[in-house]
């Protein structure tokens, strides 16, 4: 259903909002809205273009809110109707946070949040494109977490492709929480090492900080203490391009630990825009037998120099941690939902490794060989278990390149050079 119709400076908009299962099992039982926005060039809002879904990382990252043209948008607006999703759970997608469970029991909230994983927003997606879009193939741009989803389409629904673009996106095929974490820590660590070498005084800055911090008494703006770890946490940040800037700018003003300081702090840690993100981020690899039993943690206490007390202090990445869900207001409510995610050992898989291996839909990837997320090596790995897969590796960019119109640019021009996507008989 259209509920609105406007125009933003260069795109004709259109809002659909989807009334599908919560449990695509059990089609006749609990639904759910899920929320689509279509974008297109205003000159030719009239014509038959095909359409691209925008598949936004995460786990729970709604679609961006364009306010103009620039970067990849631009570049598919000339040539494709282009489908911001929400993803289910998040933005206007019948948005799971806090107030909502809240109301549930632990048992009842890890069986409510399997239902927001990689399988049931692909169905979202099918339900789509057969019953909104015309039914037509559509090709993805996956960024991050959209990646991982354009392999679960690949696997279950691949009639309905066209052509996939991911970008710092290609999951393990076998995946295992335990061996991405393995892999992250030494790339956060060298991250780490790269900032300081760049501020070298801010050394001095964070062992000032920490130190104060170890008391336990400096409160952010919504009363939740600051601590050490939370502060460490900020980290995540260091896979972006401006990510070392963005710290040093932060920490600049954090002498005396100033409002603009906490409320910096606090906007970036609190996870209240996006509590999916942190609920289901090692849930996101639970794929057939074996609990991913916060892997992130159990591999931090085997990396010493990530320790609260070790000097120089080391920014963490991105990880989630048992104590995220007990000292962050916005996870509290989370807490034994997670817990029992964590010691699921039941997953259905999410990756169809033959269908994939003979998969004919043209695939381009651009895989960033510093990306601090996704592990570049176990991105290749993919990239050659998958048919009909070109990847191209760069280091010119860090997780966020999708930024910069080249990269959508490079890969649609990878795809055409190879004839193209798959087109509707």
């Amino acid at each position: 259903m259209i509920t609105a119709t406007y125009t933003i400076p260069g795109m004709r908009v259109r809002d659909h909002v989807e009334r599908v299962p919560l449990d695509w099992s059990d089609p006749g039982g609990r639904t759910i809205e899920v929320f689509a926005r279509e974008l297109v060039d205003p000159a030719r809002d009239r014509e038959e273009l095909p359409c691209l879904l925008f598949l936004q990382g995460g786990p729970g990252g709604k679609a961006p809110r364009p306010v103009g043209t620039s970067g990849w948008l631009g570049h598919a607006l000339r040539t494709y109707r282009v489908i911001l999703l929400d993803q289910r759970g998040t933005g206007r997608s019948s948005r799971v946070d806090g107030r909502l469970m809240s109301t549930l029991t632990a048992e009842q909230g890890a069986a409510y949040l399997a239902h927001f994983r990689a399988d049931s927003i692909v169905a979202d997606a099918e339900h789509l494109r057969t019953a909104v879009f015309g039914g037509r193939r559509w090709s993805t741009l996956g960024q991050s977490y959209g990646g991982f989803l354009t392999l679960t389409y690949l696997s279950r629904a691949p009639q309905g492709l066209s052509a996939c673009y991911v970008t710092g996106g290609l999951p393990s095929l076998d995946p295992d929480a335990a061996e991405v974490y393995r892999r992250t820590y030494p790339r956060v660590a060298a991250k780490n090492a790269e900032f300081y070498r760049r501020y070298p005084h801010h050394v001095e800055t964070t062992a000032r900080l920490a130190d104060r911090l170890a008391a336990g008494d400096v409160l952010l703006p919504d009363g939740d203490v600051l601590t050490v770890r939370r502060l460490q946490s900020l980290g995540i940040d260091f896979g972006m391009k401006p990510g070392y800037e963005r710290m040093h700018w932060l920490l600049d003003e954090s002498d005396g630990l100033p409002e603009t300081f906490l409320h910096q702090v606090l906007a970036r840690s609190s996870y209240a825009d996006n509590p999916l993100f942190a609920a289901l981020q090692e849930s996101i690899y639970g794929s057939g037998p074996g609990a991913t039993a916060w892997a992130a943690q159990r591999e931090r206490e085997r990396h010493p120099a990530f320790a609260e007390d070790a000097r120089p202090l080391l920014f963490t990445g991105e990880m989630m941690y048992p104590w995220m869900f007990e000292e962050i207001r916005a996870l509290r409510p989370f807490r034994g939902a997670v817990e029992l995610l964590a010691a699921r050992d039941d997953w259905p898989p999410l990756y169809d490794t033959d269908r994939l291996a003979a998969n004919e839909v043209p695939v381009a990837a651009a895989v960033y060989f510093d990306d601090m997320y996704v592990d570049s090596g176990l991105q290749l790995q993919t990239a050659a278990r998958v048919g009909n897969t070109q990847a191209w590796v760069t280091n010119e960019y860090e997780h966020d390149g999708i930024g910069d119109e080249r990269v959508f640019a490079r890969l649609t021009e990878l795809v055409r050079q190879m004839g193209g996507g798959i087109t509707d008989e």
